[in-house]
């Protein structure tokens, strides 16, 4: 019969750079630098966070998954996308002229 899950996980702090999430008796922050998919998330998406296994990380009113360790070092995992980003979700992207 399978355990029940006690990991828990707690947004504690949302600034315009990024949040800071509790993992047990670690916080960490997640900079919208590093992970730009959560700068137009809402309070709600960015706090309903699961936290299934000791790496997984599950958000999922975004349908986001992170790896505990992409988040304590986020220079090991580039962001790679074959997908070009929609530049009117991004808050500080340029905006392009318009004719």
């Amino acid at each position: 019969m399978p355990g029940t899950n006690t990991l828990a996980a707690e947004v504690t702090h949302i600034s315009r750079h990024g949040f800071w999430l509790l993992l047990g008796d670690e916080e960490l922050l997640v900079p919208f630098s590093e992970f730009p998919w959560f700068r137009q998330a809402t309070i709600d998406q960015l706090c309903t966070v699961e936290w299934p296994t000791a790496d997984h990380l599950y958000w999922p009113q975004l349908d986001v998954d992170l790896s505990v360790e992409s988040i304590r070092h986020p220079e090991r995992f580039p962001l790679v996308s074959a997908v070009s980003a929609n530049p009117s979700l991004q808050g500080d992207a340029p905006q392009a002229a318009r004719p």
